[in-house]
């Protein structure tokens, strides 16, 4: 049975991606660690990256590529840095990892984008003991989940319910292995929520069913990488049939609406997902402020 969602498809419609091209240090340097066993074929991730710029913009968006910067090896994790919704940037405050290279300067190239380029109103975190990576934030389109994780704490989540005052914002546990919210939980429509079947996805997902989160349809998916998807402009973005082969037959049977499956296999050999790599951004602002559960 196919899944629709009754949620006005404008709050998913976005006019830019902002996307930060692969630098040689990625392989060694990220602070992301590689999984098991593997290593990045850096050819090949360009390569798929490319490929992904292409997707992006045959679904309607103007991407801005970002140049390579060796100084940065977590450049291409973009949707870590910010947080866009409606108009308003947050800038993010990644963690600092110890003998890696600081974070601090990509912060530097996407708030001159945000703010000089497109014209965003853009706000900083208050406190640099405020930690939050844009993977914790989770915006279903009329409320934000912000997940308590080893990169975003609960001053940071604070810093996401300050700057979006007109959506509710509610923080949740996220369970390991994994990094971020987002990699266990996405929006695979309007009102549509793809969740994992691992036991920390289920776990994780427990906590927003039990904060009162209704209103949404549940897609489970075996593989948490085929969770990690991204919904724009009337389009399903979502790994390939080879990544998450049980995961893409769950979206053919049950999304009627434009897909687009996204090989990204050495890029994910560091965690690299398509939520993390991709920063969209829009200009609409529905000014209008809501309580928080964040306290």
């Amino acid at each position: 049975m196919a899944v629709n969602g009754s949620l006005g498809s404008d709050c998913f419609k976005f006019n830019f991606a902002i996307v930060s091209r692969i630098s040689k240090t990625f392989v060694d340097s990220s602070t992301f660690p590689l999984r098991d066993g593997q290593t990045i074929n850096l050819e090949k991730a360009r390569k798929e990256h490319e490929d992904l710029v292409e997707a992006l913009r045959r679904v309607g968006l103007d991407v801005i590529e970002l140049p390579t910067d060796d100084n940065n090896p977590d450049g291409i994790f973009v949707g870590d840095i910010a947080v866009v919704i409606n108009g308003t940037a947050l800038m993010c405050n990644p963690p600092t990892i110890k003998d890696k290279p600081t974070r601090q300067r990509e912060l530097v190239v996407v708030r001159q984008v945000l703010r000089k380029e497109l014209g965003l109103k853009v706000i900083e975190v208050e406190t640099e003991k405020a930690i939050i990576e844009g993977g914790d934030v989770l915006w279903t389109g009329r409320e934000i989940f912000v997940g308590l994780s080893e990169r975003t704490n609960l001053l940071g989540a604070q810093m996401v319910a300050k700057a979006f005052p007109e959506y509710p914002t509610t923080v949740v546990k996220v369970y390991p292995p994994a990094f971020h919210l987002k990699d266990y939980i996405g929006m695979a429509g309007p009102e549509i929520m793809v969740i994992g079947k691992s036991d920390g996805a289920q776990k994780t997902f427990a906590e927003i069913r039990n904060s009162g989160a209704i209103g949404y349809k549940y897609i489970s998916v075996d593989e948490d990488e085929a969770a990690n998807v991204i919904y724009v402009n009337r389009t399903l973005l979502h790994l390939n049939q080879d990544q998450i082969p049980k995961g893409a037959a769950v979206y053919l049977n049950k999304i009627d609406f434009s897909r687009v499956s996204i090989k990204m296999e050495e890029p994910l050999k560091r965690g690299c997902s398509l939520t993390n790599c991709i920063l969209l951004v829009n200009r609409v602002r529905h000014p209008k402020k809501i309580p928080t559960t964040v306290q």
